[in-house]
Order: structure tokens, then sequence, then C-alpha cells
């Protein structure tokens, strides 16, 4: 039996699993690494405990398994995508990682798009421009960090990062990289006129060669088999976006079908042969996709699950599914009127978008707060679903990933919010971690190509059918929180003045 190890580094947690040939999930570690959070709308982590953390993680995993390193074919990391893990010409972390959710350059999108720039780099580019995009960031530190700027040797995500460390060895990942505001994705390539419309000319010389997701980018040295446990010389590849490394994970491996991943992001999106040009009007990413040939097409804002931690941090001692589960069943939908915005990490409303609840009175309790919280959820995926499907068919079922799948009542909600029935995949804890092996496995001849792998690995639930009298009570408090929604709209800037 052959194994690989997959890594998914998230926006709070670092995990490992290591996964046979059959799709096993023979074994998972976790790590938690603490967010920085020096002002409102910076957030950063330590990247020096980032990469012990997951060493952390890599090391646990082959102990709890029992696996001879030596049947470890490889290791592939994913990331959460956008964000900026910088390298130092120094040979260490040029700055703290900044994490994808981090709003500090929130003026620099604004600003390229009101100035018509985005119009005449927006055929190459093939998304709109965000504050948490390695472009906005890096325009950000040359005007208020430049020597941090001028110190930069390596741009990379967070799962280059990790990469690095594990071989020695720079090198970018397209599915990572074609999300960065840095690349012309029609050609597969670095843009340097690009660069030089966003003022950061200077970036390109930082930019490490690129590779797909199933590549081979290095060896792991021996520092890091000290560290980790791997065997000096095992395979290391490229990995991808978390987000196509979950989409694998669910078997996605054509155009039919539509998933939404919630997670601290709420990730909605197919694939597509070819990008959605639509002039940046709607659909907010066009990215390369881990298949080659195909690009990622999706609708995304860091709206989701992460939303439920942070509240139940403030309302609850209690944290477990079951017992939050019963305090939200315990109010019926159509009971309650709170409505919360979970902008907590920024917004698909308003780039100054923040969290709120509205429609408390003296009345409401905890429960009716947080089964606000899971309907959000739902809302904010339904928001960006139903912005795909005007250039989609409408699916048969909408496959489902991320922290909602621990909850089969919240399953079911997001199927009587979005009206269709919703698809999880059986005998995971770790989509990401997975679809990460199924790169190593590819790359290692075990699995042709990714339709092989998934053929192979993966296995479907049945779907969750939409219950047809919570789908119309659902609809009429969707709009509801549409209209809260965009009442806000004129009054966030007043936050900011």
């Amino acid at each position: 039996m052959k194994y690989a190890i997959g890594m998914d580094n998230g926006g709070t947690n670092s995990k490992a699993a290591l996964i046979d040939e059959t799709g096993c999930e023979i074994a998972v570690s976790k790590r938690t690494t603490p967010l920085i959070i020096p002002r409102p709308g910076y957030i950063e982590r330590d990247m020096e405990l980032l990469w012990e953390l997951n060493c952390e993680c890599i090391r646990e995993v082959i102990e709890k398994s029992g696996v001879n390193p030596v049947d470890i074919v490889g290791i592939a990391v994913a990331g959460h995508g956008k964000g900026l893990y910088a390298w130092g010409k120094d040979n260490k972390p040029a700055y703290n990682g900044i994490v994808s959710t981090d709003n500090r350059a929130w003026e620099y999108p604004m600003r390229w798009q009101q100035e018509d720039i985005f119009k005449s780099f927006y055929p190459r580019l093939c998304q709109r421009l965000l504050s948490g995009q390695q472009a906005a960031i890096l325009a950000w530190l040359k005007d208020y960090e430049p020597t941090v700027y001028e110190n930069i040797q390596w741009i990379f995500s967070v799962k280059d990062y990790i990469r690095f460390r594990l071989t020695g060895e720079a090198f970018g990942e397209l599915t990572d990289m074609s999300g960065s505001g840095v690349m012309d994705i029609t050609r597969r390539q670095y843009d340097q006129n690009l660069l030089a419309d966003l003022g950061i000319t200077e970036v390109h010389e930082k930019l490490p060669e690129l590779r797909y997701s199933h590549e081979r980018c290095g060896n792991i040295t021996p520092d890091a088999a000290e560290k980790t446990g791997l065997l000096p010389g095992t395979s290391v590849m490229g990995g991808m976006f978390d987000i196509d490394a979950c989409a694998l994970a669910m078997d996605v491996t054509g155009p039919d079908s539509l998933f939404t991943i919630t997670g601290t992001w709420s990730i909605n999106g197919y694939i597509s042969k070819e990008p959605v040009m639509d002039g940046g009007d709607e659909v907010v990413m066009n990215s390369l996709y881990a298949i080659p040939g195909y690009y990622l097409i999706e609708e995304c804002s860091p709206t989701g699950a992460g939303n439920l931690e942070w509240n139940l941090e403030l309302l609850a001692n209690q944290k477990t599914y079951q017992d939050v589960n019963e305090w939200v069943t315990s109010v019926p939908p159509e009971d309650s009127e709170v409505y919360y915005l979970p902008f907590l990490y920024g917004s698909n409303a308003h780039p100054l978008g923040k969290a709120a609840y509205v429609g408390l009175t003296s009345y409401h309790t905890r429960d009716h707060m947080l089964r606000a919280v899971y309907e959000s959820a739902a809302f904010t995926a339904k928001t960006h679903i139903d912005r795909l499907l005007a250039y989609h068919p409408s699916p048969k079922a909408i496959r489902i990933a991320g922290g909602v799948t621990s909850s089969p009542m919240w399953v079911q909600m997001f199927a009587d919010i979005l009206g269709y029935p919703v698809e999880t995949v059986s005998g995971l804890q770790e989509l990401g971690a997975f679809g990460c092996a199924m790169a190593v496995f590819v790359a290692a001849g075990v699995y042709e190509d990714y339709l092989a792998a998934a053929k192979g690995m993966v296995h479907v639930s049945a779907p969750v059918q939409p219950d047809k009298t919570r789908v119309q009570i659902y609809e009429q408090k969707y709009q509801k929180y549409q209209a809260v929604r965009h009442a806000l709209d004129e009054v966030w800037p007043v936050f900011e003045v």
C-alpha cells in the first residue's frame, strides 16, 4: 500500500492527513496558529510558529498511523488563497504572514477601480481585485512599510511558503498565484505590464517560478526530515489553493458540478473551460483550476462559518455542534426575526461592512442569535450562488464542504435556503488535505490523472433534500436579510470618518 500526506493551512488552523491510495484517511493532526490583530482590519500570524506547527502535524500523523515513512510517496500542501507570506533577503520572514481576511489594503482596489485602471487589465487578470490579494497588500507595503517591501526576496502564498521551508526551493503554484492579482491567467504567466499599472513594478523579480499542482517542486531536506519524521529526499508536489483541493476531494472534475465550501470564507464555484468575462461586475474571481485546461469560477467572501466560533466565545461556554444544534433547533425559523450580518472578517456587500445583529429585542435569547448566525452562513452562500447561476445551468445538486458538514441540521438548513439538494463526501475530516493527497498520487503515477484519482478515492453521500415548506419560509427571510444588508451600505463609510 502506498501513502501520501496532504496538508491544509487555512486562516487559523494547520492540518495534516495521511491518506492511502484507496482514499482511506488513516490519521489526522491539527494545530491552531494564533492570529495577531494589531489593529482593526489587520490580521497576521507568526510565520516561524506556523512552520513549526506544520512540522508537528506531519510528525504526529506519521506517529499516529504507524506507517513506515519509506511507504510515503510524497507530500503536498494546500492553503488559503490570497494573503502574503513574504521571505526576506536576510533569509528569514520579511514580515508577519498576512492572512487573506486582512483588510488593511481596502483602499487600493477601490482606487484602481475608480481610476479605470481595472478596465485595461481585466481581460488579462479575469478577476476583480480584492484587498486581501498579494497585489493590494504589496502596494500597501510599498507605501507604508518601504523597508519591508525592499527586503522581500520571495513572494509566497501560505502553502508555497511551507513548501519552501520543506524543500529550500522557491516556487509559485498556478492555482494560488492566478488569484493573486499579479498574473495574466489567460497566458499562465506573470504580467510585468500589469504590475507597472498597479505601481509595483519591482515585484516581478520577487515572484518565484510557476509550477502546476501535481508537479514535483523539490524534496524534503535533511533539516525538514529531522523536524517532520519524513525521509530526506521524499518528493514534495506543488499543492494547490485549498478551494481546489476541497473541490477535487468532492469529485469536482467536470463543469456540471456546483459547490459551496463554508469555513472562514464562503467559497462557491464551478469549473469551466473558459473564464467568465463579464467585466467584473458580477462574478468576483476566475483562477486556474488544479486540473489543467480548466478555470475555477469562484464567488467568495470571508463571511462563512468562522463567524460561529467568534459568537460562541461570547454567547456560550459549550461549543459542540450537538449543543448548538439543539439551541438553534429550539427556535423554529418562522419564529425568529433576528438577522446577523456575518462581516467579522470582511463583507460581500460593502468593503467597509461590519458584523451586526438586527432585530434584537428583550424577548430574544442566545438561541435566536445563534440561529441568525447559522442562517447567515447559508444566506451569504445563496448570494454568491445566485450570481453563479447566471452563468451555470441549474445543478441537480450542490456539493457542500467545510465546518457546516459536521452538523446534519446545518446541512439541512443549507438545502432549505439554497433550494437544492446538497451532497457531502463520506468518511473524510480534512478535504483540503485529501485533495493534496490526490495530487501526490497523480504525480507518483498511482493514478493517471485527477479524474482517475477521484473515481478511485472519493465517495459522495446521498443528497439531502430541501423541505418545501421551509424553502418558502427561508425565501421570505432571505429577502429581509438582503434588505438589511443593502440598507446599511450607506452607513459603513461613516465608521471610517
